[in-house]
């Protein structure tokens, strides 16, 4: 049974503790889950390929009101040496996953896409490669840096490439709810790192 509130309400806070964004979707309640798996599934694949080490993965529903359903997700990365724009490349990978599910599903309308946008990811992208010393603008290209409709791009490549991974574990999270990163890898076929030293920050969808 879907609980009426959220079961981990810090989930609903970006990485500065302020409240992620929450938008309007007009697909159905499996459609919504499915597509929020993809978003976090390609967070966790992606990262995973670059050598950072994923805790776990998962989706969270909620009904606030009858006929109402709330739908978010989270991906815990662990990191250490990462170059920024890697780490960067996952944080877009999940909003460019979630698009590329409407398409390959026949789902898509340019108001659907739109909703997939998530600005913490971006947020929380800009903050690690400023800490780094690199420059991410939102939306133009610095001199000497990136802009995040060119890590976007980046991240498409990288989903190109991990497709069968990401969807493999995309349907496997929508079934399990939660995905650890060794069954992650145990599914895919990639290895889930065993790093020394650890930082550690979320993704959410």
């Amino acid at each position: 049974m879907i609980p009426t509130a959220p079961a981990k309400p810090d989930m609903l806070l970006d990485h500065r503790g302020a409240a992620k964004t929450s938008r309007e979707s007009a697909l159905d309640y499996e459609q919504a889950r499915l597509g929020v798996a993809f978003h976090e599934a390609a967070h966790a694949v992606v990262a995973m390929s670059y050598g950072m080490n994923v805790t776990t993965s998962e989706v969270m529903a909620w009904f606030p009101e009858p006929g109402q359903y709330a739908v978010t997700g989270g991906t815990v990365v662990n990191y250490h040496a990462t170059p920024a724009w890697h780490f960067a490349t996952q944080c877009a990978a999940g909003e460019v996953a979630h698009v590329q599910y409407l398409m390959a599903y026949g789902l898509w309308t340019p108001e659907r896409a739109l909703a997939c946008s998530a600005e913490h990811d971006r947020e929380q992208a800009i903050d690690v490669v400023t800490e780094c010393g690199g420059q991410l603008a939102r939306h133009h290209v610095p001199l000497g840096g990136k802009s995040w409709g060119q890590v976007r791009g980046m991240a498409r490549h990288r989903i190109n490439f991990l497709w069968r991974e990401i969807r493999t574990t995309a349907h496997a999270m929508n079934e399990q709810t939660v995905l650890t990163g060794d069954e992650i890898a145990a599914l895919t076929g990639l290895t889930n790192p065993r790093l020394a030293v650890l930082v550690e920050t979320r993704s959410e969808g």
